[in-house]
């Protein structure tokens, strides 16, 4: 008898399934805090010189402040103070005639930067002087901590696969608070990297299970509400967290203030159920039985049948099977280039978040919000048109709207802020699909493995974004680029998986290689070529521009 089977008799999406649900939605709140934190503890506040060395105790002790910046800090040209030279003397004539500095000997500032505190009280940038020359410190913060997410993801991945669904998810709640309240005390620049690198290591299991866990739990038809309320929990915490970001403005606090959630997600643990599913698989058919039956009393069925059957498992699975026969190493080949693709896509316009010139809490809010009708619209698409088509689709109309920002000219920020919001939904909306989409077609006993995988592949494309945003210094408009390209080819591979809509899910790496849930492996078809010579043009363009 198929899980499907056994799922119908007890209902697949009842009060039951609505627990988890709800459970794991409080867990994840917090990962979106902690993956858009670098925008705010680490933003730039306006800053110059602290030109407290040119007091010579003389004329420039009775001068304003107004009129110290003046005959200290050289203007740049576009009319702003520059933020990384002063003067090595004071310029007092610059008092008569302020237009002419381009012939004035500069030096790097000598004793720190002074730095407004209006909009943050205090910032990992003005707590350890992370600019001018340390700019790249400043974005290695976010760098390092998907780097650690990288890691963290295929080690729960291989993990829970292992040891079950259930006690790595409480390892990851715990580990990544204890990990992420310590790196809120730090009292170095090295100190905070290390303890941020580890908080991703371990909060990121929190994503990874909590998904697996919930779609091993529900029918066939509930998947994809599933896959689109864990998304939106995601929004949740978007959303959530620019309002938290608004009342608190100290670094510190804020991580504090974000991390606190998980003390509810450990409290509510203890009612989280193992998964059936990897019970079963791994042969465990007693504690299956007992979860199917709390199950079915919750949810008021008739009783579940008194035998399960399968097949002891007769080894561990890893990542090694993700590549040992040939229709899974181009399953994984394919999804790892997609889940790159979507997350350097939605992670690049996230972290722009002040590229464009406008409020970072409005445009943090906005981003977040654009988010809701994009994951309303995925949910009807995925049976409207299918996974496929809606991943491939959201990548590369989120392409167009960086195509779009490369030609618009800078001076309208207001336009590039609207094109990049709507990028931002469509990019959204492929990060929703792509996570449910996954999950089905890998097969139990590799899920959490193929998942684990896939995340790394994300982490990798996150990880990369922020250094993505430094080829500004190249090119102005090289990260839009990179970004438009880097989705239109997480689409071209999208366009290579198979559709999984109204499909059993997969148990075994058997059911994959004797095509339960097949890859496409025809002759691509007179429209697939037709679409890939456009998708062709589409990045030539892009390149040219």
């Amino acid at each position: 008898m198929r899980f499907e089977n056994v799922l119908a008799d007890i209902n697949g999406f009842g009060r039951f399934q609505i627990m988890i649900i709800v459970i794991s939605f409080i867990g994840r709140f917090t990962m979106p805090c902690h993956f858009m934190l670098n925008n705010f503890i680490a933003a730039v506040p306006s800053h110059h010189c602290d030109i407290s060395s040119l007091d010579d105790g003389g004329v420039f002790r009775n001068l304003s402040l107004t009129e110290r910046l003046t005959v200290s800090i050289p203007v740049q040209e576009d009319g702003t103070p520059n933020s990384c030279e002063m003067f090595a003397e004071p310029q007092y004539h610059l008092l008569l005639n302020s237009s002419n500095t381009a012939e004035i000997p500069t030096v790097p500032c000598r004793t720190g930067w002074v730095y407004d505190n209006t909009t943050f009280k205090s910032t990992l940038t003005s707590q350890w002087d992370l600019v001018c020359d340390k700019r790249g410190k400043n974005k290695a913060t976010a760098t390092i901590f998907f780097v650690g997410v990288m890691f963290g993801a295929m080690t729960f991945g291989s993990l829970s696969d292992r040891f079950g669904r259930r006690i790595m998810l409480l390892v990851s709640y715990v580990s990544g608070m204890l990990f992420a309240v310590a790196s809120a005390f730090s009292t170095s620049y090295l100190m905070f990297v290390v303890l941020r690198f580890f908080t991703g290591f371990f909060i990121t299991g929190i994503v990874i299970v909590s998904t697996v866990l919930s779609v091993e739990w529900v029918d066939i038809e509930h998947r994809k509400l599933v896959g689109v309320i864990d998304s939106l929990s995601w929004t949740f915490g978007n959303t959530g967290f620019a309002a938290i970001a608004y009342f608190v403005t100290d670094w510190r606090w804020l991580i504090v203030s974000v991390t606190s959630p998980l003390i509810l997600a450990i409290i509510t643990w203890r009612w989280m159920p193992e998964s059936a599913r990897w019970l079963i698989a791994n042969g465990r058919l007693e504690q299956a039985q007992m979860y199917l039956k709390k199950c079915a009393k919750m949810n008021q069925t008739e009783e579940l049948i008194d035998t399960l059957k399968t097949e002891k498992k007769d080894r561990v699975y890893s990542y090694l099977d993700l590549i040992r026969t040939p229709k899974m190493r181009k399953l994984a080949l394919r999804t790892g280039i997609v889940w790159f693709c979507v997350a350097t896509t939605f992670y690049g316009i996230s972290f722009n978040i002040t590229g464009f010139g406008l409020n970072i809490y409005l445009t943090q809010f906005t981003y977040a919000l654009i988010e809701l009708p994009a994951k309303v619209a995925v949910y009807y698409l995925l049976d409207k048109i299918g996974r496929r088509s809606t991943e491939v689709g959201s990548l590369l109309l989120a392409a167009v709207c960086l195509g779009i920002n490369i030609v618009v000219p800078k001076d309208m920020s207001v336009v590039r802020t609207v094109v990049a919001v709507i990028g931002k939904g469509f990019s959204s909306a492929s990060f929703a699909t792509v996570v449910l989409y996954s999950s089905e077609l890998y097969p139990t006993v590799v899920r959490q493995n193929g998942m684990g995988y896939n995340s790394f592949m994300a982490r990798l494309g996150v990880a990369v974004a922020p250094l993505i945003l430094l080829l500004d210094e190249v090119w102005k408009d090289l990260p839009q680029v990179v970004l438009c390209s880097a989705a239109v080819l997480g689409g071209i591979a999208a366009r290579m998986l198979s559709e999984t809509r109204n499909r059993c899910l997969p148990e075994t790496i058997e059911d994959i290689e004797k095509d339960c849930n097949p890859l496409k492996e025809s002759q691509p078809h007179l429209n697939d070529m037709f679409l890939i010579f456009l998708l062709k043009i589409f990045i030539a363009r892009s390149n040219i521009y």
